[in-house]
């Protein structure tokens, strides 16, 4: 009876090394098949970029590079709008200052005539009012 539960032993050691190896074929397909769709995905990868990539990428830097060009422009117009208003600013406020003074002075000149006229009129009015021989 041992012959026959080792030859049923022996046909399913052999059933599992037929099947060991069937998988490590199995696994070796798998793993090359991968490898090449690896190499196809990268080759298409590449190929994407140089058609439609690698153009749309260099009209994007252009782009990029006019936008600069434009910022630095503004910026430098925004500095010159700028030093220029503060020019005419600081122009406007001196000659804002000029023109009080002015108006000032000639204003003090002729408050002080009218003060000028005044006492002469109001003495030439006290004059005329005082009694002759100094009293009332």
């Amino acid at each position: 009876m041992e012959t026959g539960n080792l030859g049923t032993t022996n046909v399913i050691l052999g059933i599992m090394a037929a099947v060991s190896v069937l998988e490590a074929l199995l696994l070796m397909g798998v793993g090359i098949g991968g490898f090449i769709l690896y190499r196809r995905v990268t080759a298409l990868i590449a190929d994407v970029e140089t058609r439609h990539i690698a153009p749309v990428r260099a009209k994007v830097d252009a782009i990029l590079e006019n936008v600069q060009s434009v910022a630095a422009r503004v910026s430098h117009q925004t500095e010159r709008v700028d030093h220029a208003i503060s020019g005419t600013m600081d122009r406007v406020d001196e000659t804002a200052e000029r023109v009080k003074t002015s108006v000032r002075e000639r204003m003090h000149q002729v408050i002080g005539m009218a003060q000028g006229v005044r006492a002469v009129i109001m003495s030439l009015l006290h004059a005329r009012q005082a009694p002759v021989g100094g009293r009332w």
